[in-house]
């Protein structure tokens, strides 16, 4: 069984991010193309380091449903005004917390997103995610690699 941890976080709070919505949700050659050009966007035109900029530096990268539908996006924590982005909420409660180690920083939070989606969240029989998102984030470990975590609220299924 891969390894995660329960955390629990104890108010609501915010995330601001770029994204896309996916109009078909298993289209994912599609939908991964449209994820890449919505960062290739955000990279070029600066937009993605100037929202980097007004929170603490650390990206993520969130799946979140909008109106019924799938979204994912590139963002940070906390609320802030910054043109073409959406602020989304995260309620709080309990979270799996996935971690994941790798050598390229640009795929491991897919690496991690795959894990859990691809097997994973029927494995952990004591909780059941409930969304209405999740996020992911990486970063440089000490050792060379990158280091990630995947958060996902979650209720006890009282199993």
């Amino acid at each position: 069984m891969t390894n995660y941890s329960i955390q629990t976080i104890s108010e609501n709070y915010k995330m601001t991010a770029f994204g896309v919505l996916l109009e078909d949700y298993n289209d994912w050659a599609g939908n991964a193309a449209k994820t890449a050009a919505k960062k290739a966007e955000i990279t070029e035109n600066g937009k993605l380091a100037e929202l980097l900029a007004l929170a603490d530096g650390q990206e993520y990268q969130i799946n979140y449903v909008i109106d019924g539908k799938a979204w994912r996006g590139f963002g940070v924590m906390g609320e802030f005004d910054a043109e073409d982005t959406i602020v989304l909420d995260f309620l709080a409660g309990d979270y799996i917390v996935v971690p994941g180690t790798g050598a390229d920083k640009d795929r491991l939070a897919d690496e991690i997103t795959g894990k859990v989606f691809g097997g994973m969240m029927q494995e952990i029989t004591d909780y059941k995610y409930v969304g209405p998102g999740n996020s992911t984030f990486v970063k440089a470990a000490d050792n060379g690699e990158f280091y990630g975590e995947m958060w996902l609220r979650a209720k006890k299924t009282g199993r």
